[in-house]
């Protein structure tokens, strides 16, 4: 007989990461995470509080991950770097944005805001005051989650069988030019949405924005 490995922290963590990712938020249970891995329920406990301490720990399992900017480098590009890989980081486990947006996690361990302090630093250089900091860092914060959260709905969701494809479809045929006419006319751009090149697009926009509003100009580190 194969003996099992202990159970610990980090392995329901991987379990319910992965969990997550084929079911969503919605089918992350203790129930069948505890089947995933082959024990009862209440084995569990001994390594975790509930589903919001699963929660809370695979997100900062995600923003662990989350490469960080050279320290040395000009505020813009800190700025542009840590938002990339936040936004990387977090498109590859779609669970977690959303998990955050709704208020189903909130982590707020060191390991999980070490990319925000790197965020609010570069910000800070760039001499804005806390009134300006906190509006750019919600517009920065804006850009991530919005454009995470469209990925999931509407013409830009993937679609990932024939059903939704067919729902789509069906949705389309509705629509009446006549009286959609300029919703019509985009519906073939919004359906070319490419996630990460929009993203870095509007994103670069955006610090572009935040570079005429500095008071210490784009070259500052």
């Amino acid at each position: 007989m194969t003996r099992r490995e202990p159970l610990n922290r980090e392995k329901v963590l991987d379990a319910a990461l992965a969990l997550a990712a084929e079911e969503g938020l919605k089918g992350l249970s203790m129930r069948k995470l505890a089947k995933t891995l082959g024990v009862e329920a209440m084995a569990l406990y001994n390594h975790v509080q509930n589903k919001n301490d699963i929660l809370d720990g695979i997100v900062e399992r995600v923003y662990r991950g989350v490469e960080r900017a050279d320290p040395g480098s000009p505020w813009p590009e800190r700025v542009r770097v840590t938002v990339l890989n936040i936004y990387r980081a977090l498109a590859e486990h779609p669970a977690v944005p959303m998990a955050l947006a709704t208020d189903a996690a909130n982590p707020n361990s060191l390991q999980a805001l070490l990319p925000f302090d790197d965020l609010i630093g570069a910000l800070y250089d760039a001499g804005f005051d806390d009134d300006g900091l906190r509006q750019a860092l919600g517009a920065l914060n804006s850009l991530v989650f919005g454009s995470l959260l469209l990925t999931t709905t509407g013409f830009t969701k993937a679609r990932k069988g024939e059903a939704e494809r067919e729902q789509e479809q069906q949705l389309l045929r509705r629509i009446d030019p006549s009286v959609l006419p300029n919703f019509s006319r985009a519906i073939p751009a919004l359906k070319a949405h490419d996630p990460e090149p929009d993203f870095i697009r509007a994103l670069d926009l955006l610090i572009s924005g935040l570079v005429a509003a500095s008071t210490s100009g784009p070259g500052t580190a």
